[in-house]
């Protein structure tokens, strides 16, 4: 007994908590039994708040510093967002089986901004039977000891007087005895009722076999004493048992520990952390003679054996006087703190160190098992990151190695002599930036590649050798108060000129996947004195900014979506498209064509979907054979049923089983529905025959199980008009990110897409003008929408921000946040934030992962001339406000994705 008595419309829903509901979590929870304690380990918490509580016939009693520390409980977060718990197993609130197995529950509740976002429910059973006649534990909040109490067939009358305060406690013990006072045995003795020590903040219990005594670390009951040099603290009491008041029969039973206080018999060097703790603890052992059985060390409350001691090059040794301890600084199993102080980068080390010492006394046959827990954290030691270059000139690349630094720092962008650059823009310049985990664990190191030939790279000529130069400053910034500090690197390389080979004439060459083409156009030794045609267009700067281009002196490349203007359809299958893309280069002069490049691939797309509500969309698109037709002048069986959205490419219709002379066919278990896409003006018949082109006709077909019944809800409305997606003018990037939550201090990382989320979470994104420092300049959004493909042009979409406001259509629509000029955030007008309701795919409700793409459109204006924006929808809060727009808008976009929609 324990000592407590496929294709479908977007649904925005309201989020609803459930603290009862028991899924699978987005953080980590680890449970293990050490003994006698518990550990849990809680990660991934990002930003939240967590609140521990024990749980106890279906109630649950937060667990407070002062009740942790009375019931045996130490609670404890560290800088990089996880949190430890550990338990004693004869904590107030476990479930005690004959002093041998031991359950705990736990409930972890996770908050931000004292909203409940979830609760979860960790429950573990502990079986330690081991017990030694008494055993000692020191946490840094709390002590408890846990004595034998000695049954009738236990006692042996001891050979001389009691000296030994704990002989008078041998006698024989009555179960019907009760703890009715403490005795402290401090320099001044004091007495206490059970009742007041607990008021006190003691905690006191007694099984059939045991006793545990927990004090507060320290408490006012508790004195200091010098033991061997070691300032410790020491509890020393005698517990009174009686059976009744009328009789006054009284049993005392000693009960008494003594710990280290904090940092007690450590001491630093530059290199290592050493531990010294007396061997033989004086204020716990009375007679002269003891002798020492066991001795273990541990970290994290596990302990370690005597090969991966060695393997962490750690020490443990024994001398007349102490148990030695000493730890490499930077060995595995530390944690590293980040710290920036004028600018410098500064580390210190943190590891959780434990001692466990098993002795047994001459005088008594008694033995005590005592386990220590000492966190120990290194002054601050300055630590800039070095900068190792491991560059092989003959793979014409730079690449260097920065750190070591700890896990609370982020490589935010780095700047040449000539620009700053943001992650994104490396990765877009073909840089290769990335982190690795030093070979301790402790740390991390990054990894920088440059190729020679990027313009930040210098060159020089020097005797049949080129000089190949590289200077850059790494920005960092440590978590989470957004420290900045700063990393220079200068690397220089030497390589030996070869002999330049036979002219070569321009090159094409690509490749496919399964929604783009990709396209590398080689310059050749004749350098770029050619023109290049995308299908039937001459290749300009604005068809190139569309198509993504990057390049240096020797090539560049594209990227251009299947669905692009400049590819051909060629054939149409029941899942995929075949589509073409012809690149021609050619000398402007002569018109000569150097190379005709064709590259055929086929592209997974669904033409036709069926939808639960009898709901039917299919997409008919132009064919390389039928050049003449307009898809606008597509209809279904009836005339009046055309396009839904049309334009040059294709036709997109949206209609029901039930309609548009739509028949239907009677099959085994199934319904067949059966309609076509056809030309049915006879004039635009008679021109397709004049050119003898193929009819085009596109069967429409779709089969229902009629043995099921299924019901959703949907909303069907085409997109208002096409994302405009032409770039601004000048250098200026955009990045959309998702926060943790509403206080955007945390970010998802790009390492840990997709991102997963629950129904019952909304999405917190945030849309910031990189490198901005002019509060003269207003990012505004003018439109954003989401989707399910990555290609923000795919269907359907579903309307968020429509002209800077939220979609007046929605349910649900989306909620802004305001901006304040607060940490990183020095000028609110480059930044945007807004929260959206989760989605959810209507089209299947037992089964709603999917996963989700949010796309932007944002536009860079000048304050000085704003114009009003009035939204559509009377009673929205954004009515009226000011949406900046230059004379020259500029258009960007961004997308975020993909983001896993999880049922709960």
């Amino acid at each position: 007994m324990g000592c407590l008595a496929g294709l479908g419309w977007f649904i925005l829903l309201v989020a609803v908590v459930n603290i009862e509901a028991q899924n699978k979590p987005p953080i980590k929870i680890n449970s293990k039994c050490l003994g006698n304690l518990l550990r849990v380990d809680v990660s991934r918490l990002g930003g939240s708040f967590l609140e521990v509580s024990a749980v106890i016939n279906n109630s649950s009693i937060i667990l407070t510093p002062s009740l942790s520390s009375k019931c045996g409980f130490t609670i404890k977060k560290d800088h990089l967002g996880n949190a430890v718990i550990y338990a004693s197993v004869q904590n107030c609130f476990a479930q005690n089986v004959d002093d041998k197995a031991f359950t705990t529950k736990l409930g972890l509740r996770l908050q931000s901004d004292n909203v409940v976002d979830k609760f979860y429910l960790v429950e573990e059973t502990c079986y330690y039977s081991s017990w030694a006649s008494r055993e000692i534990i020191c946490k840094p909040n709390y002590m408890e000891v846990s004595v034998k109490k000695a049954a009738p067939n236990d006692y042996n009358l001891p050979a001389y007087p009691y000296s030994d305060p704990r002989k008078a406690a041998e006698q024989p013990m009555d179960a019907s005895l009760k703890i009715a006072t403490v005795v402290f045995l401090t320099p001044e003795e004091r007495v206490m009722q059970v009742d007041e020590a607990q008021r006190n903040g003691y905690g006191i219990s007694s099984t059939l076999t045991r006793l545990v005594l927990r004090s507060p670390n320290p408490s006012r009951e508790t004195y200091t004493k010098d033991v061997a040099g070691v300032p410790m603290t020491v509890l020393s009491t005698s517990i009174i048992f009686e059976k009744t008041k009328l009789t006054k029969l009284t049993t005392p039973l000693y009960a008494g520990a003594a710990c280290p206080q904090a940092q007690g018999g450590v001491f630093f060097t530059e290199t290592s952390i050493r531990w010294f703790l007396p061997r033989r603890i004086a204020p716990l052992i009375c007679p002269k003679h003891f002798r020492l059985l066991e001795v273990n060390m541990g970290v994290d409350g596990r302990k370690l054996e005597a090969t991966e001691i060695s393997a962490r090059s750690y020490s443990l040794t024994l001398d007349d006087l102490y148990v030695i301890v000493e730890i490499p600084i930077g060995a595995a199993g530390c944690q590293i703190k980040s710290h920036v102080q004028d600018g410098q980068y500064f580390t210190s080390y943190m590891i959780e160190l434990m001692l466990e010492l098993l002795w047994t006394e001459d005088d008594t046959n008694e033995d005590t098992r005592y386990k220590v827990f000492l966190p120990v954290e290194t002054p601050l030691q300055l630590q800039p990151p070095q900068v190792i270059d491991a560059t092989v000139p003959k793979e014409m690349m730079f690449k260097a190695f920065i750190g070591p630094v700890g896990f609370d720092v982020m490589l935010k962008n780095i700047r040449s002599p000539y620009e700053v650059l943001s992650l994104a823009d490396c990765f877009a310049r073909g840089f290769k930036v990335f982190d690795n985990m030093s070979p301790n664990g402790c740390s991390k190191v990054y990894t920088v590649e440059v190729p020679f030939t990027d313009r930040v790279v210098g060159q020089m000529k020097e005797m049949g050798v080129t000089i190949y130069t590289l200077y850059l400053t790494f920005g960092f910034l440590v978590l989470p108060k957004h420290a900045p500090f700063t990393a220079t690197a200068y690397l220089r390389a030497k390589l030996e000129d070869i002999a330049p080979p036979s002219a070569a004439p321009p090159s094409v060459s690509g490749s496919c996947d399964d929604k783009n083409f990709y396209v590398l156009v080689k310059y050749g030794t004749k350098g770029f004195n050619f023109q290049t045609i995308m299908g039937k267009r001459m290749l300009n700067e604005s068809l190139a900014q569309q198509y993504g281009i990057m390049g240096n002196d020797t090539h560049f490349s594209l990227i251009v979506p299947s669905s692009a203007a400049d590819a051909t359809v060629e054939a149409v299958a029941s899942s995929s498209i075949k589509s073409r893309l012809d690149v021609t280069l050619r000398y402007p002069k002569t018109n000569k064509t150097i190379q005709d490049f064709s590259l055929a691939c086929n592209f997974v797309t669904k033409l036709i979907e069926c939808f639960p509500n009898g709901t039917i969309t299919a997409m008919a698109i132009t064919l390389e054979s039928v050049p003449s037709l307009n898809p606008r002048r597509l209809t279904l069986r009836d005339p009046a049923c055309g396009p839904t959205y049309s334009n040059d490419q294709y036709a997109y219709f949206v209609f029901t089983a039930n309609s548009c002379g739509t028949t239907r066919k009677f099959l085994p278990n199934m319904m067949l529905y059966e309609n076509e896409i056809s030309i049915t003006d006879e004039l635009e018949l008679g021109k397709l025959s004049q050119s003898k082109e193929p009819e085009f006709e596109l069967k429409v077909f779709c089969y229902y199980d009629i043995n099921t019944n299924q019901a959703m809800g949907f909303n069907s409305r085409p997109r208002r008009s096409e994302p405009y997606a032409d770039d601004a003018r000048g250098e200026m990037q955009v990045e959309m990110r998702v926060a943790l939550d509403d206080s955007y201090s945390a970010f998802h990382r790009v390492e840990d897409d997709p991102i997963t989320k629950y129904l019952q979470q909304p999405l917190y994104f945030e849309v910031e003008l990189m490198g901005s420092y002019n509060p003269k300049v207003s990012l505004e959004l003018a439109h954003c929408w989401a989707t399910l493909e990555e290609d923000k042009m795919s269907l359907p979409q579903w309307d968020l921000i429509v002209n800077g406001c939220a979609n007046s259509r929605d349910p649900h629509p989306v909620i802004f946040h305001s901006v304040l000029p607060k940490g990183r955030v020095h000028y609110p007008s480059n930044f945007k934030r807004f929260e959206v309701p989760m989605f959810a795919l209507a089209e299947d409700k037992d089964n709603l992962n999917r996963q989700v793409f949010v796309h932007c459109e944002v536009v860079i204006c000048d304050v000085r001339n704003p114009v009003d924006v009035q939204c559509s929808d009377q009673d929205n809060t954004m009515k009226g406000q000011k949406l900046a727009v230059s004379d020259d808008p500029g258009f960007k976009n961004v997308t975020s994705g993909p983001i896993i929609i999880m049922r709960s």
